[in-house]
């Protein structure tokens, strides 16, 4: 609301003895204006000056006012309103009020007035005045005065409270439900980054985490060019996060760090406080139940920022939060890895590395299913190697297992997908072709195999040379039913091996 258009600068004449004019008390003037002013609105404390402003410019000569509220955590005053041009040494004459009896009388120095804002016991605030005839202000003005701003900044702190409360439970709220489906330790810290700097309202964030070996292994940053994220990444991936001043104060004491101007701190060279060109950081450690893993810093460049104690909670709970999420998506990363792990084993060969029996056969049956559907064929060889056993006898079990390895290897470079190769136990392997093939097309599959498998292989400093005998059949042409399919191949696989090796399609 404005207060300048409706205040009482001048008191109305009233009659007095003799039906002489008088004009009334401009204290009590004073006074009652703001009684009625303070029932009617829900001021802030600019408005409550203003509207005093003319009456104590007229009684006391105001020339300058500046209401201070003391913030109780830190026991800060910060100015919250003011009329005229503010001094360089106010808020040194204000505090001069706390070194003075709580319940005493203002502070007087020279031409100011320091009044200490009181209710209910606390002290809320200071109003230190500037004028040339303060002296004429009578105490229960001063005091009225000082329980109207007392009010009114005790308000405005409950509503602070009240929003700060609203605020912190939301950001942590949505923190908690996102974070909690992060599929990976860096996508939490992700989503924590992004929070920060939405819940303090910093123009830049960033985090960096760290390996088992307390080295920067991943970087991440909000509100900074592409550009200059890359640079933040090359200074610090790979270096201990024990060179940052800033990382070992926050990890030796578990707290946030809050930095209201960065030129009167220490920071890493290249760190984040200078690649993001920081005015002012809070910087929260990350500690999880593995120790710590990170540090989330986010700032702005545009300047300094005094931080409230309210600040220094939120990062608290911040931290906390996103130590928690992190640990779940730990072990939500560690399960899926576990699972990823056991159907790997399912159905891939331990040995190789190559797809199992079984991953033949679920491959095998959507390949019919798909060829069926779209009228093309596929082809399946199963191949057995020739002088297996000899390699095994003559040299040892141990170059079996890696002549089946190499024989792996050679077949991966030889079939590329979406066709595919498997072993299927002992030395037999398989080749399934899903490219539509011809009969002589799918012979010249298994003749490739032939000769690659025929050039010798090098185990232990010795060349071991072997052979291969390939069965073919075709979808539809040999069966329509994959493990039909299978048997038909596998038959004209031993055809070929009664014949000494080479490719055998079935008939």
């Amino acid at each position: 609301m404005s207060v300048g258009t409706g205040l009482h600068t001048a008191g109305s004449l009233t009659e007095g003895p003799g039906g002489i004019a008088v004009e009334p008390d401009r204290q009590v003037l004073l006074l009652a204006e703001l009684v009625g002013f303070m029932t009617k609105d829900t001021p802030s404390v600019q408005h409550v000056l203003d509207l005093m402003t003319p009456h104590l410019r007229e009684i006391a000569g105001l020339t300058a006012a500046t209401v201070f509220e003391l913030d109780s955590e830190s026991g800060l005053m910060a100015a919250t309103a003011q009329f005229g041009e503010p001094g360089r040494r106010d808020q040194l004459v204000a505090g001069k009020v706390f070194r003075a009896a709580a319940g005493g009388p203002p502070v007087v120095s020279g031409q100011q007035m320091a009044i200490r804002l009181r209710i209910g016991g606390q002290t809320v605030g200071v109003l230190l005045l500037t004028g040339e005839a303060l002296a004429e202000l009578r105490p229960e003005t001063t005091s009225t005065i000082a329980l109207h701003f007392a009010t009114t900044l005790q308000g405005l702190f409950a509503e602070k409270a009240r929003q700060f409360v609203a605020h912190t439970s939301a950001t942590i709220q949505e923190l908690f439900e996102k974070g909690m489906t992060a599929g990976s330790v860096e996508e939490a810290a992700e989503l924590l980054t992004h929070s920060c700097a939405t819940a303090f309202r910093t123009e830049h964030a960033g985090l960096q985490l760290i390996d088992n070996d307390g080295r920067i292994r991943y970087v991440y940053g909000v509100g900074c060019p592409d550009e200059r994220l890359d640079q933040l990444r090359s200074n610090l991936v790979g270096s201990p996060a024990i060179e940052s001043p800033i990382w070992r104060t926050a990890i030796e004491s578990g707290e946030p760090v809050l930095v209201g101007n960065v030129s009167m701190t220490k920071t890493r060279a290249g760190g984040m406080a200078q690649t993001l060109g920081l005015g002012s950081f809070i910087a929260m450690p990350l500690m999880t139940g593995f120790g710590p893993v990170g540090m989330v810093m986010c700032g702005n460049s545009s300047g300094t920022r005094e931080w409230s104690g309210r600040d220094r909670i939120l990062a608290q709970q911040l931290a906390a939060e996103g130590a928690l999420i992190m640990d779940s998506a730990r072990m939500r990363q560690a399960n899926q890895q576990h699972m990823q792990e056991l159907t790997r084993q399912a159905f891939h060969d331990s040995l190789t590395g190559l797809p199992n029996r079984k991953a033949l056969l679920d491959r095998g049956e959507q390949a019919v299913e798909i060829a069926m559907a779209t009228g093309t064929r596929m082809a399946l060889l199963l191949l057995d190697l020739n002088g297996f056993k000899q390699v095994n006898d003559t040299i040892g079990h141990h170059a079996g297992d890696v002549l089946l390895q190499l024989v792996a290897r050679r077949l991966e470079d030889l079939i590329h997908k979406p066709d595919m190769v498997a072993r299927l136990g002992g030395d037999e392997f398989s080749v399934l072709v899903t490219a539509n093939p011809d009969d002589d097309g799918a012979v010249r599959v298994g003749e490739r195999i032939c000769e690659r498998l025929r050039e010798p292989f090098e185990i232990d400093g010795r060349p071991v040379r072997i052979g291969a005998s390939i069965g073919v059949a075709l979808f539809p042409r040999h069966a329509i039913e994959f493990g039909a399919l299978m048997k038909d191949a596998d038959a004209s696989m031993y055809e070929a091996k009664r014949g000494g090796g080479g490719v055998h399609l079935t008939a």
